[in-house]
């Protein structure tokens, strides 16, 4: 660097730049050496200082077992609930709608759904089309991909909706 240079205040900036530069290399990982040490970086072993805060100790037990146990068994029960209400709704609701075992129910939202579906491509059902599906889950019943899918998705929006529910609980506590 010129005498110009550091007259002019020039040093400053690039003297940012080269510790910027040095603690940019500082920070990336550096390979083992085979006596496993690792240079530039802090000695193996364990922290210099200990882990602060909540379960960080591993002596730290839980505050109340019991509440914890029965919160978890809640949850867990909420979770099944979800699953089966999921499960068990679907031919109800099919059922109710029109979608039965025996076929379509006359007068039903189903047979306003075929007919609009069927005006729609020219007179005929399109197969794999949402009527015609709902129309086979009515009369076989959901395969067993099906209700296991259904049962995930209901398990965690049951869970999702008790949690929900708790932390509005815990916040009306405070």
């Amino acid at each position: 660097m010129s005498d110009k240079a550091i007259e002019d205040g020039e040093w400053f900036a690039a003297d940012a730049l080269l510790q910027e530069s040095q603690s940019d290399e500082e920070e990336e990982p550096s390979q083992p050496s085979s006596a496993g040490s690792t240079p530039g970086g802090p000695p193996p072993g364990p922290p210099s200082e200990p882990p602060k805060g909540p379960g960080s100790d591993s002596t730290d037990q839980p505050k109340n077992k019991k509440r914890n146990f029965s919160s978890s068994a809640v949850k867990v029960g909420a979770a099944v609930i979800g699953g089966v209400l999921a499960v068990g709704a679907v031919p109800v609701v099919l059922g109710a709608m029109g979608f039965t075992s025996t076929g379509i129910a006359a007068s039903s939202i189903a047979a306003k759904m075929m007919s609009s579906a069927a005006i729609a491509n020219g007179g005929g059902v399109a197969a794999g089309s949402l009527v015609a599906t709902l129309q086979s889950v009515g009369a076989a019943g959901l395969s067993m991909s099906s209700k296991i899918l259904l049962g995930v998705t209901g398990s965690s929006i049951g869970a999702w909706m008790w949690s929900s529910s708790k932390n509005g609980s815990d916040k009306d506590k405070k």
